[in-house]
């Protein structure tokens, strides 16, 4: 008996332990890394200087609200992804989850978005906003009347951050609805039936059977939405690169620039271990709350 167990042990050792390579190896070692490398001020190439947590201390001192700037930027976009992203993925898996004609057409259009390049997207965006001939100055030209109407969405520091939150929350709508829609279609027909027999609309069924059987697939996507806010880089860059003046910078951005621009590989390692730790915090605490509710 013990040798069958022994023997156990070795073949799920064996089997587990290339996974387990490459997990320690592709994450666990470069956030290590990381954090060794923003203890140091160093330019990549030449001898390290250690400095303890100096690095840290330059990111929430008052000469350098640089980065405080850009956490608020995406603490925005967290709050909007959360409030409106989210709500909106919700109807629609309510809607589509009820078996209407036509649902799996409207599932593949509504999370094509998540398949298209964000360069891809990004470049499209930038053609609809342009003030000139972009789709979106043109239509409000056309039901307003005003010939001079053409705001430039992308190069006001007042609209720029607006206009540059749209993409990413239209983009990911579909992304989160199917996680939702998968959520819907678990729960039960026979707990439906039931409220619906008791005398319950369609309303008091989503709100008092539906959703709260999908609250862990809703704490994954609040979890996801929140996270993937804060990590947020690809759709800013192509759209505005941070601009203009700095009023849609994110962390992502400053990282970039600190380390392949400005050649400051710790200040850059201090930002990607703020970043990781964010997200770790926000995910720790959106876990919290939900287990609270339950």
């Amino acid at each position: 008996m013990k040798k069958k167990k022994l023997y156990t042990a070795i073949n799920v050792t064996a089997f587990l332990l290339p996974a387990l390579l490459l997990f320690v190896g592709v994450l666990i070692f470069p956030i290590i890394m990381s954090g060794v490398y923003s203890l140091y001020d160093w330019n990549g190439i030449g001898a390290k200087e250690f400095i303890l947590f100096d690095n840290y201390k330059e990111l929430f001192t008052s000469k350098n609200l640089r980065f405080m700037k850009a956490l608020v930027n995406s603490l925005l976009l967290a709050f909007f992804s959360v409030f409106i992203q989210l709500p909106i993925s919700l109807g629609l898996a309510l809607t589509l989850g009820k078996g209407r004609k036509g649902e799996r057409f409207f599932l593949s259009v509504f999370f094509a978005p998540v398949l298209i390049s964000t360069v891809v997207i990004g470049q499209l965006w930038l053609k609809m906003y342009n003030p000139d001939y972009g789709i979106i100055n043109m239509a409000i030209r056309l039901i307003t009347g005003n010939p001079d109407f053409g705001p430039i969405w992308l190069g006001d520091p007042k609209l720029a951050l607006g206009a540059a939150f749209v993409p990413i929350l239209w983009q990911y709508v579909g992304y989160h609805m199917l996680l939702m829609y998968a959520g819907v279609k678990s729960v039960p027909v026979e707990l439906r039936e039931a409220a619906m027999l008791d005398g319950a609309s369609q309303g008091q069924v989503n709100r008092y059977v539906v959703i709260p059987c999908m609250k862990g697939i809703l704490k994954v996507s609040v979890i996801f939405a929140v996270t993937g806010s804060l990590k947020s880089f690809d759709l800013i860059y192509v759209l505005t690169n941070g601009g203009p003046f700095k009023a849609t910078e994110v962390p992502s951005i400053i990282m970039i620039r600190e380390l392949f621009i400005g050649g400051k590989y710790g200040m850059g390692s201090t930002i990607a271990v703020m970043l990781i730790v964010l997200c770790f915090a926000f995910a720790l605490i959106i876990n919290r709350i939900f287990k609270q509710e339950d």
